[in-house]
């Protein structure tokens, strides 16, 4: 389930850890991007050409999407029909080999269409059965796999969230974990970026009638597991959630404890999970070791909350060793700092950093 959009769930060692040694960060700005709180530029992803993606907000607080290839050229786009005012617009959140990239936008009465737009710049836009059409209601598209799949959830007129697969001829498999909630706020969700892997295995999280989250897997035959990180909480806002699955199903994720601090783990294909905390991650409520991305390689990307609640970059390699790291101009107050969200096969980060100012500015970084 992601973290960064509509579900707003509570914040969410043992091993070796090094400085950031030989690396080199660049930050950017899309084109058109607002300068002010709350505006600024959200990279989301990357591939192996070092293609970055993501969304920026203008001056005026809408959103749109962009593609940022290796020498800096930026393409933006708005779907069609996307909404003009504050809080609307396009978002961008998944890119395929071939150059398609997928998101949702928001209209102007406030409801939520997937869409995909091919390399050419082509839109097409959709909807998933049974997705409601209000304000807050409608289908968020998270995912797309080489052959064209898109996975994602949608929120009905009750607000709750059920989980969809979008085949490439446009049908479409909606689906329900186990155990999920039938109230608003409730239901089942995906990650984001890399929830579904080549294989077609997808990967999400669900929220119980209690607001427990809790992580599963599903095969490309439909069955799904359901699993548990050792020492999540149970209460509301706690729990289990994922990040995304490599090829090989290898699952990154985070879980929050009874006492609502963020803890990291990796699910490995045979249902083997391995809890891990960065080194300086803070203790408290909201605080601790946030993974994020995971590349073929199984090298994991992701922030840590310090104990003043500022977010650093952390890359956890395949040998387990830890290297930090800041984004330049990164903020150094309470929710600000560096946010790693997404790592390449040959090692290359990109996320966003959050000013002293509240503007967002991507980044990436190189080995």
């Amino acid at each position: 389930m992601n973290r960064q959009q509509v579900w707003k769930i509570v914040g969410v060692v043992f091993l070796a850890c090094g400085l950031a040694g030989a690396q080199r960060i660049v930050t950017f700005n899309a084109p058109g991007a607002g300068t002010g709180a709350g505006q600024g530029t959200l990279a989301q992803g990357i591939n192996l050409e070092r293609t970055t993606y993501g969304y920026y907000i203008d001056a005026s607080g809408v959103a749109h999407g962009f593609l940022r290839s290796r020498n800096g050229t930026f393409a933006t786009f708005s779907a069609p029909r996307a909404g003009t005012a504050s809080g609307q617009g396009t978002f961008a959140y998944s890119l395929d080999p071939a150059g398609a990239i997928t998101g949702y936008y928001i209209d102007g009465n406030g409801a939520m269409h997937g869409y995909v737009r091919s390399w050419r710049g082509h839109f097409t836009t959709f909807n998933a059965p049974g997705a409601g059409t209000g304000s807050g209601q409608g289908t968020l598209a998270l995912n797309i796999n080489p052959a064209g799949t898109i996975a994602g959830y949608d929120f009905d007129t009750n607000g709750v969230a059920h989980a969809y697969l979008r085949a490439p001829n446009a049908g479409f498999t909606t689906f329900e974990a186990p155990g999920a909630g039938t109230s608003a706020g409730q239901g089942t969700g995906t990650a984001s970026g890399i929830g579904l892997n080549p294989k077609g295995e997808l990967t999400g999280a669900y929220i119980d009638s209690n607001n427990t989250l809790h992580g599963y897997v599903r095969a490309p035959d439909g069955t799904i597991t359901g699993f548990e990180a050792p020492g999540a909480g149970t209460g509301a806002g706690q729990g289990t959630d994922t990040d995304g699955l490599n090829p090989a199903g290898t699952i990154p994720g985070v879980y929050v404890d009874s006492s609502n601090v963020i803890h990291g783990f990796v699910r490995t294909p045979d249902g083997t999970i391995a809890t891990f905390n960065v080194p300086g991650a803070g203790t408290g409520t909201g605080q601790g070791t946030v993974p994020e991305g995971l590349n073929f390689e199984g090298a994991i990307t992701g922030g840590y909350i310090d104990a003043n609640s500022v977010s650093h970059g952390f890359l956890l390699g395949r040998h387990g060793d830890i290297t930090k790291f800041d984004a330049p101009g990164a903020g150094t107050g309470a929710g600000q700092g560096t946010f790693p969200l997404l790592n390449n096969a040959e090692g290359a980060i990109t996320g966003y950093e959050t000013d002293a100012q509240g503007a967002f500015h991507g980044f990436l970084r190189t080995p």
